[in-house]
């Protein structure tokens, strides 16, 4: 519904068959973003850092395809939209790859490949294993969190800096990105990202929550 609502709300569309929905997350709650997108007929392209996470889902059936390729992931991104298929692609590997990675084909290219974003990390637990810096992989953070949980920390708000970064870049050429309600946005202001409204009071955010503004 959420996915559904925001291609209404922001798209102006009934049918998502050849738009692409990029978020992160495949684990408790995020799980079901893969089926959602299915469902939605769009393209989904969902990044996850635990291995065990994608390989979960994809044996429920919730996730088609897994890659840990960005050249691949694009690849079948461009295949879907074009013909219209409906796809769950799961990445593994940092959704700040693959959201600089879009940038980076919005700048060579011209083409804006992605319509809907969001992110479902485990945000209101940033610090301890809810989200993981892009700067390292997933054994080298978890072992960085148990022995030096103040770099850890560091490396998390640069890496929601770089994150945001690339999502306004997108945004700004046409891209609908929302706050899933994970205090994505709440942490990235305190990390020092450009996510405040313009014009409005510091607790408004340039981004819409799903709450309000989608199910709403």
């Amino acid at each position: 519904l959420t996915v559904l609502n925001a291609g209404r709300r922001y798209l102006k569309a009934e049918d998502l068959s050849g738009k692409v929905f990029v978020t992160s997350g495949l684990g408790g709650m995020s799980g079901a973003q893969a089926k959602a997108a299915v469902i939605a007929g769009c393209v989904g392209i969902i990044a996850e850092v635990d291995e065990a996470a994608l390989l979960k889902r994809h044996k429920q059936g919730w996730l088609m395809e897994i890659s840990n390729n960005l050249d691949h992931c694009i690849a079948r991104l461009r295949d879907a939209r074009k013909n219209k298929i409906a796809l769950s692609l799961g990445y593994h590997g940092n959704v700040v790859d693959l959201w600089e990675r879009l940038v980076h084909e919005l700048e060579t290219t011209g083409e804006l490949l992605v319509d809907l974003g969001s992110d479902q990390t485990s945000c209101h637990n940033p610090f301890s294993g809810g989200y993981y810096p892009v700067q390292l992989s997933f054994e080298e953070a978890k072992q960085l969190l148990s022995t030096n949980p103040g770099k850890f920390r560091t490396l998390v708000q640069e890496s929601l800096k770089r994150q945001v970064a690339a999502i306004n870049r997108l945004a700004d050429k046409g891209m609908f990105f929302w706050d899933y309600g994970n205090a994505f946005l709440l942490e990235a202001q305190r990390a020092g990202a450009d996510v405040e409204k313009k014009g409005a009071n510091k607790t408004e955010f340039r981004y819409p929550s799903y709450v309000q503004h989608i199910m709403g």
